[in-house]
């Protein structure tokens, strides 16, 4: 049997295979309010046959956006319009729907992607001050305020406000974002936390925005529902946050009852040296499953039914996530079932899909 369509869990929630599909943000909301695009996007990925699909970044507050088109998780009326397209998708699927929260940080306030992302000022249209950990800009980004230590105590309250709004809304996942140089990362690491309080200098310092967070992000959540933490295990630079860290940080998470870690790197420095290759990171996501019991996401140029496989099988990490291959080919679980011989439920209306020497691939 594969291991990659074996069933496995999250905390308390069962998934029916290893399949997940990670965050990626569509840039497409009004006022952080999803859109007829997100209901498309989303019921499409939920009718892929991965077993978990987590919402991209939703901000916690309208200045934690990377751009002024994110989804947001900062008012009521946003957690509403997000329990609706949930109750929309599970008419027709049973893939498991989860979603980050995040705030930017200073790599907030940009332009959309598409229309070249450059940095936006408080002076721009749709642009607005960037806060952060200390007054140092990402790149040639503005520069951002430094927060202080009242600033930092609110966006942990925003924090589990928005959490407390995605289980309003339904989510079977929360995650949350503290990877690829956004708000939570920026604290952790020292080349742009050089803050000399209680958050700035050492290790336990650098971390404990982050750890409060979740803390009491899970004391406040259900149960029930999965709360993990999506990291950048290094900055792939000399010294920036890197794997040794990684690895007592997520002891600590998981030691606060953390369901799951999501390993991907990178993004808090321009400078950074990715070696990019296929399964580049998924060393990182080893070096940690090694030292923890909390179940591992691997992520990172995994394009592949066999490639994936192989990760799960050789214990490398406990769940693979397919993010761009799978806006490439939305039915990439189908494929993968079909080259490794096993069987995968589809939506009724799908079903005569299969070519006649795969009618055997449907449940």
């Amino acid at each position: 049997m594969s291991r990659l369509f074996s069933s496995a869990t999250m905390g308390q929630i069962a998934l029916n295979n290893r399949i997940i599909i990670p965050p990626m943000c569509q840039y497409s909301a009004h006022d952080g309010l999803p859109t007829a695009w997100h209901n498309s996007h989303y019921m499409n990925l939920a009718l892929s046959g991965a077993a978990l699909v987590i919402i991209e970044a939703s901000a916690i507050v309208p200045e934690g956006r990377i751009t002024y088109k994110d989804l947001g998780l900062w008012n009521d009326e946003q957690a509403a319009a997000m329990k609706q397209m949930l109750t929309d998708i599970r008419q027709y699927s049973d893939t498991r729907l989860g979603i980050q929260i995040a705030h930017a940080g200073r790599k907030a306030s940009c332009d959309l992607p598409w229309l070249g992302g450059k940095s936006l000022g408080i002076t721009d249209t749709h642009g607005w001050q960037t806060v952060a950990p200390s007054p140092i800009a990402f790149g040639n980004n503005h520069a951002p305020k430094e927060l202080s230590a009242d600033d930092i105590n609110e966006i942990k309250q925003q924090f589990i406000a928005a959490a407390k709004r995605a289980e309003q809304a339904g989510f079977d996942v929360i995650e949350i974002h503290a990877a690829h140089g956004y708000l939570l990362h920026e604290f952790l690491s020292p080349i742009s936390n050089q803050r000399q309080d209680e958050y700035g200098g050492s290790f336990e310092n650098r971390s404990r925005l982050l750890v409060n967070v979740f803390h009491e992000v899970r004391e406040a959540i259900n149960p029930n529902i999965a709360v993990g933490v999506r990291i950048s295990a290094t900055d792939w630079l000399e010294n920036g946050w890197d794997v040794p860290e990684s690895i007592e940080l997520c002891e600590q998470l998981e030691e606060l009852g953390c369901d799951y870690i999501h390993v991907s790197s990178g993004g808090l420095s321009p400078e950074q040296q990715i070696p990019l290759s296929p399964n580049y990171q998924v060393p990182l996501a080893q070096a940690i499953h090694e030292h923890s019991m909390m179940p591992v996401i691997a992520v990172g140029l995994i394009t592949e039914p066999l490639q994936a496989e192989a990760i799960i099988a050789t214990h490398q990490a406990d769940f693979v996530a397919i993010g761009r291959g799978i806006l490439f080919d939305p039915r990439w679980p189908w494929r993968a079932a079909s080259e490794l011989n096993e069987q995968i439920d589809v939506a009724p209306q799908y079903l005569r899909s299969a070519p006649h020497q795969f009618k055997n691939l449907f449940k």
